[in-house]
């Protein structure tokens, strides 16, 4: 897509006031146009950083969510404000309300992925890199963990010692969940043979395995950098390969299947966002009493991650 100069120009003039946050999932416009991409965690923090009124944030609910959470001071607006994440809808607070009656004695450690009502009755929080570290970290036997099952998989697979219980035992990431097959790697692999696979842990149990590196998207772009290879296949949503491809122009990325589109990360279009950029309508709204909840959880894992 040609970016018409003179809007580009009117984008400029709108952040004087606005700090632009863009998920890695996120269109290659949005990617140029903002100010920091990267993970939901780490997009929130950098946005702490910024003496600005307004965060565009430009990703699906949970990470709007969260970025009003840690900014209570300031406005935070999206692209659309449809865009919610299948996957955090799968783990309702009622949901986590019964797991811990019925086992009183674990600790709950949910994933970033979640809505803030689920983040509320947490523990701890936990990100794709951290979320062995934090689990190691906690002197509960018994984990509650949740919503991805594909994450809890991969924090029990590097973690013998503790039982971790998966809530829901069907929380899933559509693209990641569904769409990446064992097939696609054996393909990959054959057409690229001397290309390392970074596969991120929302994958199957049987992709994992196939991997040379597990990977959150952050991770990702460390190994690319640090790595002594010119090749990799990547194994997350195709948005995360154009910056990888920004980043490191003398390297070769490829997608383990190019058709590996988040349809919610894929709603915020050029067009929303810079009409949201002017109008500032869509604004995100958290219960304050239920933030004040969420937000202590989010800081005991910044705390274990130290």
């Amino acid at each position: 897509m040609v970016l018409d100069k003179a809007v580009l120009k009117e984008v400029q003039k709108l952040k004087k006031d606005c700090i632009v946050l863009s998920h890695n999932y996120q269109i290659p416009e949005i990617q140029d146009a903002a100010d920091f991409t990267g993970d939901s965690l780490g997009l929130c923090i950098e946005a702490q950083k910024v003496d600005k009124p307004y965060i565009m944030f430009a990703g699906v609910d949970f990470m709007a969510e969260s970025a009003a959470m840690l900014n209570p001071e300031k406005t935070v607006i999206v692209p659309d404000l449809e865009a919610h994440c299948p996957m955090a809808a799968m783990l309702p607070a009622k949901t986590i309300e019964k797991a811990r009656e019925e086992h009183p004695d674990a600790a709950v450690v949910l994933y970033i992925n979640t809505r803030i009502e689920a983040r509320a009755l947490a523990d701890v929080m936990c990100t794709s890199a951290n979320a062995i570290k934090i689990v190691k970290a906690l002197p509960e036997k018994k984990i509650l963990f949740g919503p991805d099952i594909n994450l809890t998989w991969h924090v029990h697979r590097h973690v013998k010692d503790k039982e971790i219980i998966a809530v829901p035992d069907t929380g899933h990431c559509i693209t990641h969940g569904r769409i990446f097959s064992e097939e696609d790697v054996k393909r990959t692999r054959k057409e690229h043979p001397e290309a390392e696979l970074l596969i991120h842990p929302e994958c199957l149990p049987a992709v994992q395995m196939m991997a040379d590196y597990i990977c959150s998207t952050e991770q990702m772009v460390k190994r690319a950098r640090d790595s002594s290879a010119e090749e990799f296949i990547i194994g997350t949503e195709v948005g995360m390969l154009y910056r990888l491809e920004r980043e490191f122009p003398d390297k070769k990325f490829y997608p383990l299947n190019e058709k590996a589109v988040c349809r919610t990360m894929k709603m915020n279009t050029w067009e929303k966002f810079v009409t949201q950029l002017r109008e500032k309508k869509n604004v995100v709204r958290i219960d304050e009493r239920i933030a004040e909840k969420a937000r202590k959880s989010l800081e005991r894992m910044l705390e274990l991650s130290v």
